[in-house]
Order: structure tokens, then C-alpha cells, then sequence
């Protein structure tokens, strides 16, 4: 098969489809009796005389095939049988119908190329004119009526109805390439591939810019950009036959389109554009609208060699499509113009439909996006990673979620959680869930009394409202961590030497089931251990069971340690990639959410912790015991500072306070300290006044300290502030 190169100017062309290739039609082939076509399909060019081939070019094609697909007196004298025409080198690739079908008897290759002998064309899988079976020629023009075709052509009424059918299979084939396409560029492509050079030498494609969506109001000014153009080049086998791409007979003069051009409110473009429906080049509209669309540098061929056809969606025009055809080839027909609105309309349609699904996956990244937290934080003792993937290209919303959330006493909430679906509907509830977590996590609630209260709020968010979740708090300074789950897959713990463990952590029942207990386990969290979270995508699929993948997820993980030695935990960041990377082709069937903690600990040495009576002298006995902790860890340059904070807090917690006070100095990066009473109301900072004897304290905090914060407890509250260790 010849291919015909083709030139794209703008955007790349996108990668054809394997299931866009259709087979053949195939069609009996005529008996050797059946009676010769009267009459070429095509309109004979001016001059051609409708006498019978001559001799020469008889005794140069086989017996029974027709001429070339440029019609009578297109073949070059002197070719060799089986030699391409130039009609045939036109003919090959792209020449069949868009989708790959070859169209039958009478098609686009026989009404080309018939000829004496009765022959059936391309699609029979005959040689016709020196093509190979199975090609087809451009269109040299389609089905015509009152006798466009030549004497006798249009009036035999087999070949009216064949070339009727011609039309119809075109279109078909190129409506259907057109509506494959998911996004603007494909169904824009589809447009050009499906037109030349079928139906067309060139296209030229331009779109409203920007593009309205929906219902919204279009912006002034009118601006058209061109989006993509396509044309058809002289193949390798036209050139050796002396064919010149710069013959004005036989080549398009293609010259610099305008990229942009703003339509004139009352302008010739503009009443065209109105009227919706296409028009020849040559009328009098196209005349005065094409320059102003192409630009005056642009020539267009003379005579019906031209259409202009305006792209109407839904509510709106959003552009415009120019098909031009070269000199050497028939001009367009009267029933042409009907082929041209099927197309412009189906694209135009294809296009609002596509801008719509374009704003929809805009809204579902933004959507999911916000869902999850854009940063994880980095809290003390704890190193942290994470990973999401959707389910696919085209579902990329998702009930999967991920969190981190800081606690008092340098402890933190991991979090992972899946709700049942994949649409807007649970991102929308997985969201839900997410924000009562947090704010669960904010009151310090044991991890079991989490699990209950999302199951309650999902109970109330409707019914079928299911997901899972498991749900840990570890301590960096006590290296334990507590778990609970509600029907989650268990986390996979990574030590230090290399060995991977799933911990048995009870299952329970699936948030909103309701009237279900949940169980909560406390475990060793060792330093240099890695805690992997993650959800049911990563380890099911329709090839494995969940459990045969928890297996391989577990020996992923063993295997990626022995690469770093028994002395060095692998990177957080390169870990989680090896284990998505042990994803096949056939196990994305859900979308996946993965959390990697790497547990770093506080040694018992830089925690200095006491309790204090809340009577007047624990401020003083507060200083005293700050200073001996600095002094202790080689910080005395901050004792002044941390004397003058510290005795603030504990002034303020002592006030309100009824049982003892805890304090507690962390020493990590970064100098904490954390002050807790039984009082839940929080401190607030206020502007005292000049003649106030009191309410400066947490002014001075909030001067001092590089961070300082307040967080309510179930059982009181915490106030802590942040102090650099150098300065």
C-alpha cells in the first residue's frame, strides 16, 4: 500500500488507534461477462475526448482492469503494466475510507478508476489500473447527480446508486472516525485524516479562541485560531514521474495562513459564519469572508474548488473548516456541500462535547487534589512519604485519601482510608470523612473512638455511605504506636535488618455499617523501622486475591531492603516507587493510596519531663528545672529565653488549673516545650492595655518563640512553642 505523506502544521498528530483498522469490504467479483461501465465515474478534465481508451493505453493494463484512479487520459504513456498512475500513488493509505474500510464496487476507487472490462474497483481485491488489491483513490468528488459525471455517467441509474452509496459509506466511515475521538485534538485530527485526501486535497481547521463551555457567555472580541491543517504531498513515485509539487495543475499553492483572525461583528465572515450552512469558494460570501479568515496572502483555487463550512455546536458557532481541493482534480459538487455539513456538524458537536469532558477532568484533578494534603508535614521523630495513582485515565476521582496530622507530645495520626466507588459522589464523602478525622485527631481521641465516630458520621451521611480505614497514632518518644481498623487491609512493617512483617492488627467491620466495636492494639515502633499504609488498589486485583498480594507486597519490601544493607533503612521516596513499580498491566483496577512512615524516634535522653502542683511556686521550680535541662544538653545560651517563656506558660496554667501540671522539654532540631493542664479552655492572645497588670505573657511567646501553639485535649489542654537550638 502507498502512503501519502501528509504535512501538519500546529499540533502533533496523535498515535492511530490498532482498532481504527477495519477489514476490507469484500464483494463477489462481476462475472467476465458482465457489460462495461458506459462512462468514468469522475468528470473528465477539459478537453478529454469520451471515445474508448486507446490502444496503448489499452494493451498497457491487465484484462479486466479499469484505468487509473485519475479518471480516462490521467495515465502516463509508456507505464508499465502494474506501475502505479499517479491516481494510484493519490489512492493508498489514508486515500480508503477514514476508518481503514475499503469501499466496494463502485466506491471511491471504481468510480475513480472504471473503466472498459467491467472492472469492480479497489475494493474487490482486483488490480485496477495498476493498483495494488486492497488500496482505494481519493475521491474524485463523490456521488453526483444530473450527469456531473460525464455523458451517460450521472444518467445510468446502477451508477447513481452506486455512487450514492459511495457517499453514504463516507460519511459514515468519517462521522465514526471523527466521534472516536475523546479530546479536542482528537476529534480535530479525526476530521483532517477522515478528509484527506478522500474528500479533500487540503483542510484547513479553525476554532474559536477560547472556547465557551457549556453555557457560558462567549468573549468578545470574536477571535478564530487556526488549529490544525492538513494537506496532501506528492508521493516519491508522482515525483519520478516528473510531477512538480510546485505545478499550479497539480499541487495546492498553500501559502501562510493567518494564525489568528478576529471576526468583524457585521463582516462577510461573520454573515457566513451566521448562516451555519457551507458555500463553495467562488460564491460571492466565500469570496469576501476567505481572505478575511486565511489572511490576502492566501490564494485559494478558482472555481468549485473550494468550501467554506462553518463548525455550529450545541447553542453556538465555535469555528470554521476550509476544504480545498488541487487543479488537476474535479471540482466540488452541489451534493458535496451536504457531505461537507454532515462533517462540520458532527466535529462541531464532537468538539462542545469535548470541551465539556475537558472541564469536568479539570474539576475532578482540582477535586482530588484539594482532597489530598498538597504537602505532608514533617513532624518531630518521624519521616513521611506518600503516593497516590488513580484507576485510569478516565476515572482520575477517587474514594482513596491519605493524612498525617500532628498531635501534642510530638505524636502523630497516620491515616488511610477508602470509600466504596469511583466517582464524585465519593471523593465528595471521602472528603467528608477526611475533615471529621482531622478534626477527631484535634481532640486527641484514642484511635478506636475515631474509628466509631466516622462510622457514625457516615452513617449520617446517607445509606451505602462504606468505607474503610485504619487509623494510628505513634509516639516518638514512648516507640510505640497504636492501631485501629475498621475492614482495612493491615500495614506492613519493614525493620531495620531487612525482614518484613504484616501486623495482625484485628480487621473489624467497614465504616458505616454501624453498631460495630472497634479494637485498638499497641505495638513496638522501633527506630529505623518503616510502617507502610496503604489501600486495597496496591494489592487486589481481578488476576490476584488481596491476600496473595499483601504476599508479594510483603516480599516487594524485604527484597528492596537486602539492596541497602542491615544497617541502612532504604529512602522513603525511592521505596514507594520500587513498590508501585511491582504493578502489571492488568493489576490498575482501583485506585491506590500509599503512606510510608519512617519511624526516627526521640532518644530518652533529650526528653526531660516533671509534674508540677499548681500552687504559686511551680513557676520558679519550673525555671529551675529548665535551666538544669539546658545546662545538661549544652544549651545554656537559651536558658534566658527559655526561663522567661517557660515561667509564662506555667503561670497561665497554674491560674486555672485544678490537678498537676506536666512539663516537658524535647530536644530534637529544634528545643520544645510543651506545658498541660486539666483546663480546656485555650489561651488567646490580646493587646493588654497600658494600665493592665497582666496579659502580656503570650505576647511575649508569640515575640520569642520561633512557633508556638495550643491544642485542646480530652482531658485539657497543651501549650507549646519551639526555640532554635543555635542561634
Amino acid at each position: 500500500m502507498t502512503e501519502h505523506p501528509t504535512s501538519h502544521e500546529g499540533r502533533q498528530p496523535l498515535a492511530a488507534r490498532p482498532q481504527e483498522r477495519t477489514r476490507p469490504r469484500q464483494e463477489t467479483p462481476p462475472s467476465p461477462a458482465a457489460p462495461p461501465v458506459p462512462a468514468p465515474l469522475s468528470a473528465p478534465r477539459a478537453g478529454a475526448a469520451q471515445a474508448p481508451a486507446s490502444p496503448s493505453a489499452t494493451a498497457s493494463a491487465p484484462a479486466g482492469a479499469s484505468g487509473h484512479a485519475g479518471g480516462p487520459g490521467r495515465g502516463t504513456p509508456g507505464q508499465a503494466d502494474g506501475a502505479p498512475g499517479r491516481g494510484a500513488g493519490r489512492g493508498g493509505g489514508r486515500g480508503a475510507a477514514p476508518d481503514g474500510h475499503v469501499p466496494a464496487a463502485g466506491g471511491a476507487g471504481a468510480g475513480a478508476g472504471a473503466g472498459a472490462g467491467g472492472s469492480t474497483g479497489a475494493g474487490t481485491g482486483g488490480v485496477t489500473g495498476g493498483m495494488p488489491a486492497g488500496t482505494a483513490g481519493p475521491l474524485e468528488g463523490l456521488p453526483v447527480q444530473g450527469g456531473s459525471g460525464g455523458p451517460g455517467g450521472g444518467k445510468d441509474p446502477v451508477v447513481a446508486a452506486r455512487r450514492e452509496g459511495d457517499r453514504l459509506r463516507f460519511v459514515g466511515a468519517a462521522t465514526r472516525r471523527i466521534a472516536r475521538g475523546i479530546d479536542l485534538d482528537e476529534i480535530v485530527l479525526g476530521l483532517c485524516r477522515a478528509t484527506v485526501p478522500t474528500f479533500s486535497d487540503a483542510i484547513l481547521v479553525y476554532l474559536r479562541d477560547p472556547l465557551p463551555v457549556g453555557d457560558e457567555r462567549p468573549v468578545d472580541p470574536f477571535v478564530l485560531r487556526l488549529r490544525r491543517t492538513d494537506r496532501l504531498r506528492l508521493t516519491e513515485d508522482e515525483a519520478d514521474l516528473g510531477l512538480s509539487a510546485a505545478d499550479p495543475e497539480t499541487d495546492l499553492d498553500l501559502g501562510p495562513a493567518a494564525e489568528l483572525c478576529e471576526v468583524q461583528a457585521g463582516g462577510a465572515l461573520a454573515e457566513v459564519l451566521r448562516g451555519v450552512r457551507p458555500v463553495f469558494g467562488d460564491s460571492a460570501a466565500a469570496r469576501a469572508a476567505l481572505p478575511e479568515l486565511l489572511g490576502d496572502g492566501r490564494c485559494v483555487p478558482s472555481g468549485h474548488r473550494a468550501i467554506l463550512a462553518p463548525l455550529r455546536g450545541r447553542r453556538r458557532v465555535i469555528g470554521a473548516a476550509v476544504f480545498l481541493r488541487r487543479p488537476d482534480r474535479p471540482p466540488f459538487e452541489p451534493n458535496d456541500l451536504l457531505v461537507a455539513a454532515q462533517l462540520a456538524t458532527h466535529t462541531a458537536l464532537g468538539i462542545d462535547k469535548a470541551v465539556l469532558y475537558g472541564r469536568e477532568a479539570y474539576i475532578a484533578d482540582e477535586l482530588q487534589r484539594t482532597m489530598l494534603p498538597e504537602n505532608l508535614p514533617q513532624p518531630t521523630g518521624v519521616k513521611l512519604a506518600s503516593r497516590y495513582l488513580p484507576a485510569a485515565e478516565t476515572a482520575r476521582v477517587g474514594g482513596d485519601w491519605y493524612d498525617a496530622i500532628p498531635l501534642p507530645g510530638s505524636r502523630v495520626a497516620l491515616v488511610v482510608g477508602d470509600v466504596m466507588g469511583h466517582s464524585m459522589t465519593s471523593a465528595a464523602i471521602m472528603g467528608q470523612l477526611r475533615t471529621t478525622a482531622q478534626t477527631l485527631a484535634g481532640l486527641d481521641l484514642p484511635p478506636q473512638e475515631v474509628l466509631h465516630h466516622l462510622d457514625e458520621q457516615a452513617q449520617r451521611l446517607g445509606e451505602n455511605r462504606m468505607a474503610t480505614c485504619l487509623y494510628a497514632v505513634y509516639d516518638p518518644v514512648a516507640h510505640r504506636i497504636t492501631i485501629a481498623n475498621a475492614g482495612h487491609p493491615p500495614p506492613i512493617l519493614l525493620h531495620l535488618g531487612g525482614r518484613a512483617e504484616v501486623l495482625r492488627v484485628p480487621p473489624g467491620a467497614p465504616i458505616g455499617v454501624g453498631g460495630v466495636d472497634f479494637e485498638a492494639v499497641e505495638l513496638d515502633a522501633p527506630a529505623g523501622a518503616t510502617l507502610l499504609l496503604y489501600t486495597d488498589g496496591l494489592v487486589e486485583s481481578r488476576l490476584r486475591d488481596v491476600w496473595t498480594g499483601i504476599e508479594q507486597l510483603r516480599e516487594r519490601l524485604a527484597a528492596t531492603a537486602q539492596l541497602t544493607g542491615p544497617d541502612h533503612s532504604p529512602p522513603l521516596e525511592a521505596l514507594c516507587d520500587d513498590v508501585l513499580d511491582m504493578l502489571g498491566p492488568g493489576d490498575r483496577d482501583d485506585d491506590i493510596a500509599l503512606l510510608a512512615a519512617r519511624f526516627d524516634g526521640i532518644a530518652p535522653s533529650d526528653v526531660a519531663y516533671w509534674f508540677l502542683e499548681p500552687e504559686e511556686q511551680a513557676p520558679g521550680r519550673a525555671r529551675r528545672l529548665a535551666r538544669r535541662a539546658l545546662a545538661r544538653w549544652d544549651l545554656e545560651d537559651l536558658s534566658d529565653s527559655v526561663e522567661l517563656l517557660v515561667s509564662e506558660v506555667v503561670t497561665n496554667a497554674v491560674r486555672y488549673a485544678e490537678r498537676p501540671v506536666t512539663l516537658r522539654l524535647l530536644r530534637t532540631d529544634v528545643l520544645r516545650c510543651e506545658v498541660g493542664d486539666d483546663s480546656p479552655q485555650l489561651p488567646r492572645q490580646r493587646r493588654a492595655r497600658d494600665t493592665d497588670e497582666g496579659g502580656r505573657g503570650l505576647f511575649l511567646v508569640n515575640r520569642l518563640a520561633r512557633r508556638w501553639g495550643a491544642t485542646r485535649l480530652s482531658t485539657g489542654k497543651v501549650v507549646w512553642f519551639e526555640l532554635p537550638t543555635r542561634i
